[in-house]
């Protein structure tokens, strides 16, 4: 039996290792790819060695991206059921790729969230090449250790604690914009917060307006429509804002195209345009969904588990929305800074903004893809069913809470991070299933404490009973029948009262969302920034001693 147990450990032991060396594989093949399309395609340019060196680490970082940040987006889809992991990744990277290639923009800013002052730099193209060369390779080991201790952080601030370092290690602490940096210090605080809050309140809404009806069918046929609905309204205005703000105006051009449709031009979308187009959205879709609900309440149980069906096919939606609009913004996070090393090789100067060559461009969306399909899976299931467990409805709370926070921040000029916004969401959502459970516990405890009153009066009743007899000097048959009955008596109320203390103890007791996953997660996040850029720090002054 040993040896069987052996021998079936040593061919799963093999296994991993050799699924592991494919992964690997793969991931070494794209980046020396991406070194050799450089090398080869930019060979009259000076420094081209340097620019190809710089794209390899900005195809390291977006596979780091790809593996720890989409998680996020699809991570409670497959933890509620919704859609199987393999289905996740191939939607995910379809829908990144095409986010970060369609909408990703024709120029990104090279310093993200203007945390440095370019101008210390002086116009010295070698130091500022050499400083994003090492926080892109910062952030990168970062997220790379995040994901293998399974901890969703976030890449905006791996890449600006990567820049605020490299900054700092070139032109000292004068280059760093610390208000911009408190701003980012603070979104660690309302960033998982107002994404907690808002998907635990519409997690309640649905419960109280469907789970908790007698009549559950009939209650998803009037609701479910309206939340799907309000779904749609907040996803397209997300969309809009967030991912098509850099292809406005050919959207715009199209819209005008449609009959009775007259959108003003503009460079970007406002607000009230995005509310409008997903007002109108929504109401298409409101009617579309309860044609189909109410097609199908026939078929439905009156259960909880059959009103969740209801929402696999939105979940489906929101993670392919959630993965476009993170394509068409996180991709600068991964080039970024290599757009800026490439404006700087090519044009020997140091620009605040760059133009994105069509190459940089795919590096960072199929770097992303690949790294989803070869390392996402860790998070995907750690955000999906490692920190609290998931169905189709506590999914669907957490991606409208994805949608509206980022929406009601960006208005409010706070910063905040889509990942700690998603975790927050997954955490709001276990916190209230831990509320609503202690308030359906709430009267068996009240039950539970009355009993152990009632039973402790009794024993002290028979416990007084039993000394009064026994200190008799001499005791009749029915004296010693009493006795005994009263040791019954006693065994009795003492295991009552411990079996309503243990019930007590067991009811607060119960936490329907890990404690160790929230210290492991909320520790990477205050760590990230400094982490990154301690280590960009040090990579720069190793890359400058390199090149003098």
């Amino acid at each position: 039996m040993e040896i069987q147990t052996m021998n079936k450990l040593e061919k799963e032991a093999l296994k991993k290792s050799g699924t592991d060396f494919t992964r690997l594989g793969f991931a070494l093949f794209f980046m020396i790819g991406v070194l050799t399309f450089s090398f080869l395609s930019n060979g009259g340019i000076s420094n081209n060695m340097f620019l190809a060196v710089a794209a390899l680490i900005g195809a390291y970082m977006a596979m780091n991206i790809g593996a720890n940040d989409v998680a996020n987006n699809v991570g409670p889809a497959v933890g509620s059921k919704a859609m199987t992991l393999t289905t996740a990744i191939i939607i995910a990277a379809i829908f990144e790729a095409a986010g970060a290639i369609i909408a990703g923009g024709e120029v990104v800013k090279t310093i993200k969230k203007g945390i440095i002052d370019i101008s210390a730099f002086g116009g010295n193209a070698d130091p500022f090449i050499w400083a994003m060369m090492a926080a892109l390779l910062a952030a990168a080991l970062w997220l790379n250790f995040a994901t293998m201790v399974r901890a969703p952080v976030s890449t905006t601030h791996s890449i600006v604690g990567g820049v605020m370092g490299a900054g700092i290690a070139a032109a000292g602490f004068s280059i760093v914009s610390w208000s911009t940096m408190g701003k980012i210090a603070a979104s660690w605080v309302i960033s998982p917060v107002l994404g907690g809050v808002i998907a635990a309140a519409f997690l309640f809404s649905i419960k109280k307006s469907i789970v908790f009806k007698d009549d559950k069918v009939k209650a998803a046929k009037r609701y479910v429509p309206i939340f799907v609905a309000i779904m749609s309204w907040a996803f397209v205005t997300y969309i809009t804002l967030k991912g098509l703000k850099k292809i406005w105006p050919q959207v715009v051009e199209l819209l005008n195209m449609i009959p009775f449709v007259a959108i003003e031009m503009t460079n970007k979308p406002s607000l009230s345009t995005a509310l409008t187009l997903g007002f109108v959205i929504a109401v298409m879709v409101y009617f579309f969904v309860k044609a189909k609900v109410s097609s199908n309440t026939t078929k439905l149980e009156n259960t909880k588990a059959s009103v969740n069906t209801l929402f696999t096919i939105p979940l489906i939606f929101a993670a392919a929305l959630l993965s476009f609009a993170h394509g068409a913004n996180d991709v600068a996070n991964a080039i970024g800074p290599l757009a800026a090393i490439n404006d700087a090789v090519v044009n020997g100067g140091v620009s605040s903004k760059a133009a994105i060559p069509l190459w940089v461009m795919g590096v960072g969306a199929l770097g992303i893809a690949l790294g989803l399909a070869l390392y996402g899976p860790t998070l995907i299931k750690t955000v999906g069913s490692e920190i609290t467990e998931l169905d189709q409805i506590r999914a669907f709370s957490i991606a409208m809470a994805a949608s509206i926070t980022v929406i009601i921040a960006s208005q409010l000029g706070l910063p905040v991070s889509s990942t700690h916004i998603a975790i927050g969401g997954v955490f709001g959502v276990g916190f209230l299933r831990e509320w609503l459970h202690l308030n359906d516990m709430g009267r068996t405890l009240e039950d539970d404490k009355q009993s152990i009153i009632d039973e402790r009066e009794n024993l002290h009743a028979f416990s007084a009973e039993l000394k009064t007899l026994e200190a008799k000097n001499s005791k009749s048959q029915a004296d010693y029948e009493r006795v005994v009955e009263l040791y019954k008596q006693i065994a009795y109320e003492e295991k009552q009262i411990k079996s309503a203390k243990k019930s007590i103890k067991h009811a607060k007791k119960v936490e329907f969302v890990k404690r160790d996953a929230i210290k492991k997660i909320v520790t990477a996040w205050v760590v990230t920034v400094p982490a990154t850029a301690t280590l960009a720090a040090i990579l720069f002054y190793m890359i400058k001693g390199i090149m003098i």
